[in-house]
């Protein structure tokens, strides 16, 4: 299957996370298991955006698929980097 691309928003935060969620999870149960996320647009992440991340990206493996996450600006990076969180997510320029 063709991997399945996603715009995070400008500020992935406690409003914007839930939607986000809600369209993997739609998605995964119509059979998409393969993601890509696109970070290009993203300027802000906070704990509960990484929160939904991490439980995507538990899901997706969990069925054999796969998160991409790519197009990072320094200053989100910055925050992956931090939590060390870079080492588990597949980070693409």
């Amino acid at each position: 299957m063709k991997d399945i691309s996603i715009l995070i928003p400008e500020n992935f935060a406690v409003d914007e996370v839930e939607d986000l969620r809600e369209k993997i999870n739609h998605l995964i149960s119509e059979g998409e298991k393969d993601f890509v996320l696109d970070f290009s647009s993203c300027k802000f992440i906070d704990s509960t955006g990484l929160g939904v991340l991490i439980a995507v990206y538990k899901k997706c493996t969990g069925f054999n698929g796969s998160l991409k996450l790519h197009s990072m600006n320094p200053q989100v990076m910055k925050v992956f980097k931090l939590t060390r969180l870079d080492k588990i997510f597949d980070i693409q320029k």
